[in-house]
């Protein structure tokens, strides 16, 4: 499996396993994001290392070229002395040294082609980075904007959180008001009917004799004003009569009086 493989599994597994963890997928997405950049960090330190070893191998075989170059002058000086067993060890040396820098160099070179690969990989890996990025501010833009909303309906509807207590205290006390209303009216045609002995606790005879005593005594007062009434208006009457007869013999009085001036 290849880096980018690698480590597009471990990223999908943590962000569901995370999901599954959380209700916020505005925290899994940041989440996800962070371990993207950790994975980021991780392959820019892998490039380093390997730009780090590559470079002690170079300066290993350019230790190694001058060991060659020294021991093919040793052979040189060697033959002119007429030493050639000195020449001859020379040119051992010298072509162990040349073995070397061939080891070295196939190993300097499978070093390059893992660092372009792993420069290639983490140039896709940061475009892929900066596409999750923008689709996270998008998802998180999304979220929040529906989250809104979410809230927005649930007032207006009353469904949940305080409005949706309000709406249903409101409803508690309706149905109380109701059951009370209902029950007071109960009582009232009950009380009515006789169904019910009054607060005082007579029975239903004694209320109706009570009543029945109550009504006498209210016709009695009746007639009472009505006599008193009467007796003003009868003599409100007479008053009336002797002031019309008062009156009449002034007038009568007065005319007799122009008369005997005329005459």
């Amino acid at each position: 499996m290849g880096l980018l493989s690698r480590l597009s599994y471990a990223i999908r597994s943590k962000l569901n396993a995370l999901v599954g963890r959380t209700e916020n997928p505005q925290e899994a997405l940041d989440y996800s994001y962070e371990r993207m950049q950790d994975e980021r960090q991780n392959v820019r330190e892998s490039l380093a290392d390997l730009t780090a070893q590559k470079k002690r191998l170079e300066a290993q075989r350019s230790r190694l070229n001058e060991n060659v170059e020294k021991h093919a002058r040793q052979a040189e000086e060697a033959m002119r002395q007429d030493r050639e067993d000195l020449a001859r060890r020379a040119l051992e040396k010298k072509q162990a040294k040349v073995q070397q820098m061939k080891e070295l160099d196939e190993q300097i070179a499978e070093l390059e082609r893992t660092q372009a690969d792993v420069e290639e990989k983490k140039e896709q890996l940061d475009q892929r980075i900066e596409e999750f990025r923008t689709k996270k501010e998008t998802m998180k833009a999304r979220h929040e904007a529906a989250e809104a909303q979410s809230r927005v309906n649930e007032a207006l509807t009353g469904v949940g959180g305080e409005m949706g207590e309000v709406n249903r205290a409101v409803e508690r006390a309706t149905e109380r008001t109701e059951e009370m209303e209902a029950r007071a009216a109960a009582l009232d045609e009950l009380e009515d009917r006789g169904a019910l002995e009054s607060t005082t606790g007579e029975d239903e005879i004694t209320t109706e004799l009570r009543a029945e005593r109550n009504e006498s005594e209210v016709d009695a007062e009746l007639e009472t004003l009505r006599e008193e009434v009467q007796g003003d208006r009868d003599v409100s009457e007479a008053e009336k009569s002797a002031e019309a007869e008062v009156s009449e013999a002034s007038v009568e009085e007065e005319l007799e009086s122009l008369r005997e001036e005329e005459s």
